[in-house]
């Protein structure tokens, strides 16, 4: 079949025979006849190889152990009197949490939500009250809203 192949791709033996240009077209076409099996040959090894690794993704995807993404939310309103609990929620620390923890989690809230930065002066009060309460400033104090 090789040697078939060569005879019938050659230039010079096209020259010596004369073949005519009906022939070189009939020659492109049992070349195509011959690619075209190869051609569906490859997408269906390539099918078959990209099914495969697709299903070992999801096995493995569905396999790996469940981690939140994000991070949950309290889903209760405020009380009417803020306790070292719920001042603790506001500002994401621990109720008996030291000065400096307070403060920077106080700065890490305030930049978040300060009014001069589209903030609500609701929240803003709600965290200076939360990091009064947790630094034993204000005991029994509410808002002024």
């Amino acid at each position: 079949m090789d040697c078939w192949l060569r005879f019938i791709l050659n230039p010079r033996i096209h020259s010596a025979l004369r073949i005519s240009s009906v022939l070189r077209v009939s020659e492109l076409g049992l070349f195509a006849v011959m690619a075209t099996p190869l051609v569906a040959g490859l997408s269906v090894a390539a099918a078959a190889i990209s099914a495969r690794y697709a299903l070992q993704a999801w096995q493995a995807f569905k396999a790996r152990p469940f981690v939140p993404r994000a991070r949950r939310f309290y889903p209760g309103g405020f009380q009417q009197v803020m306790t070292r609990r719920e001042a603790a929620l506001i500002l994401g620390i621990r109720e008996h949490a030291v000065t400096e923890k307070i403060k920077e989690a106080h700065r890490r809230v305030m930049v978040a939500n300060h009014p001069d930065a589209g903030g609500s002066h609701y929240l803003a009060s709600k965290i200076n009250e939360a990091k009064d309460i947790l630094m034993g400033k204000g005991k029994n104090c509410s808002s002024a809203f």
